[in-house]
């Protein structure tokens, strides 16, 4: 859908950045009221909820808490109570943006739609795009399919609110079957908009399978998604392949297209930030429709966003196992638990998608990832060796699959096929800096390919300047050919890009050693330490350099002294 328009940017000061009313004095409520405070910076709905009701109980008709409590009910999917809050909050003179959007939801719950239209009509503020989408799919619900076409219409003289109006029109055009009208929507001046989401072009599908122009929906599905399909799109296709008609299922009754305007807002808010009132809109969306298992999806991944886990793994939860998009459900959870520290559990998640759908590359390769991200490299790489095979002939956007593989089989000790691994990401992916920067470090490391691998770092640095850990691959290439004033220059700008990164800072001590500044060289391995222990750094390795120095540990590993190289390679 189209980038979010000014006019969805509501007051709602008062309830998104905690502003609550300031207590009275006197009042007992000076702790839920810094509480709730809080709770609404901190995105806590759950914690929210309970400082906000204890708030409304002292202070009903205050509007900022009002708002705040309403809020927070529908943020934790409690819409009986969001409901009784809005019907009383409506009733007030200029009633808040939040309390019309909830109410208007409710109306289209129980199918009252000439109520929702009168609430608008009496002047509540629904926002220009929401107000005007909402109308006239209420126009639909009243069997005024001409009122609404002229709704829709009229919504589409706003600027930037052209392509919301023609993708709900041509929606509502299709449910009442004028699929001719939907289809010339869909092809016509906003086609790339109309056709730029996963939704817009299922519903284009299933428009034109109700033509009987099932080759074209082909077509059309195979140039939007290519050939790895995920289980919905396979099924689809199935159907279209076995010369089945689709019924129309993108909307079925005039509440859904209602859940559609809250849907639509809430992605176009979300594409900006993932803020509390993204939330709102998709939440009402999936109250309006729960079968609808996108809206329960991105009301996850907004919580997400909003570091609130909990609630995220529970939404997902909320997506039936049966659903044509479980599996995203499943890997969305996955990632979720990642978030929050429990990659075991992810692995868990993943090992079991698996075994329902062997035939996902996704599912294999995520599995891969968070098997990496555990250290867990031979397993990893078998897990990526199956997502290869199902992707067939590899594209360019496939590189990261077999730059991870390669890596998972470097760290396990499988050399012999890591290094045609990262050759194959260059393939698909010419002068991707991560592959140029590991394989590089590789070959620097291994004391492989010297002219080759430095050549191929510069070139990293060259695509990702201000990366740290690139420039340090460059300053430690330097530091093992014996290049020391080299390494320091590049190796001081790599921690001055990324100082708390104790690697890096491990790495400049070792270079600061080489070059005979060693008071400094102490002073950065001390604070590799503090800000240790990181990934990749060696503890106690540090601690033996600040005992006994660099020089006695390298005799001591059996590793060649530090001396200027005598052998440079290439420039």
């Amino acid at each position: 859908m189209p980038a979010t328009p000014r006019l969805l940017r509501p007051l709602l000061l008062a309830a998104l950045l905690g502003t609550v009313a300031v207590p009275p004095a006197g009042a007992d409520v000076a702790g839920p009221y810094l509480a709730a405070r809080a709770a609404t910076v901190a995105n806590d709905y759950a914690a929210g909820v309970s400082y906000y009701d204890r708030l409304l109980a002292a202070m009903p008709g205050d509007r900022d808490v009002q708002d705040g409590a309403l809020l927070t009910h529908v943020a934790m999917a409690d819409f009986d109570r969001a409901g009784a809050l809005a019907a009383v909050m409506v009733t007030q003179k200029d009633p808040s943006q939040i309390a019309t959007l909830v109410m208007l939801a409710q109306d289209a719950k129980t199918g009252d739609f000439a109520k929702g239209i009168a609430l608008l009509d009496g002047g509540a503020d629904a926002g220009a795009l929401v107000g005007g989408l909402y109308r006239a799919w209420a126009l639909v619900g009243e069997g005024q399919m001409g009122d609404a076409a002229k709704a829709f219409d009229a919504l589409a003289q706003t600027s930037g609110l052209e392509g919301f109006a023609f993708y709900h029109k041509a929606l509502a055009l299709a449910l009442v079957g004028d699929y001719e009208g939907a289809e010339k929507i869909f092809t016509g001046k906003y086609a790339q908009v109309l056709n730029g989401t996963r939704r817009g072009i299922l519903a284009h599908v299933q428009v034109l399978s109700q033509l009987e122009r099932g080759p074209e929906a082909i077509r059309l599905l195979d140039s939007s998604f290519g050939p790895n399909l995920d289980p919905e799109l396979t099924a689809i296709r199935a159907r279209l392949d076995n010369k089945e008609t689709l019924p129309f299922t993108a909307i079925r009754s005039a509440a859904e297209g209602e859940a559609e305007v809250f849907y639509s807002v809430a992605q176009a808010i979300n594409s900006d930030s993932s803020t509390a009132f993204a939330l709102l809109h998709a939440r009402l969306a999936s109250w309006l429709r729960p079968a609808d298992g996108d809206a329960l999806l991105l009301c996850a991944a907004i919580l997400e966003a909003q570091k609130q886990y909990d609630l995220a793994i529970t939404t997902y939860e909320q997506v039936p196992a049966d659903s044509p998009i479980a599996h995203a459900a499943k890997l969305g959870q996955a990632e979720v638990l990642v978030q929050a520290g429990r990659v075991d559990d992810a692995i868990g998640v993943l090992q079991a998608l698996a075994k329902a759908h062997p035939e996902l590359p996704s599912v294999w390769a995520t599995l891969g990832d968070d098997l990496r991200r555990q250290e867990r490299y031979k397993e990893a790489a078998e897990a990526y060796d199956k997502a290869i095979a199902l992707l067939g002939e590899p594209e360019p956007r496939d590189w990261f699959v077999w730059y991870a593989r390669a890596i998972a089989q470097e760290r396990s000790g499988q050399w012999d096929k890591a290094e045609p691994g990262f050759r194959e990401a260059l393939k698909l992916s010419p002068e991707q800096p991560s592959v140029l920067n590991y394989l590089g470090y590789s070959y620097v490391e291994k004391k492989l390919n010297l002219d080759e691998a430095l050549d191929m770092i510069r070139r990293a640095v060259a695509a990702e300047p201000d990366q740290g850990y690139i420039v340090d691959s460059l300053g430690w290439a330097l530091y093992r050919l014996g290049r020391y004033d080299e390494a320091v220059v590049q190796m001081e700008k790599a921690v001055e890009l990324d100082p708390t990164e104790p690697l890096l800072n491990d790495h400049l001590g070792d270079v600061y050693w080489a070059v005979g500044r060693k008071r400094e060289a102490e002073f950065q391995w001390r604070r590799a330490l503090n800000l240790g222990p990181g990934e990749d750094l060696d503890v106690d390795r540090v601690r033996k350099k600040l005992d006994i120095g660099l020089d006695a540990v390298l005799k001591a590993e059996g590793a060649p002294p530090l001396h200027p190289a005598t052998v440079h390679a290439g420039d």
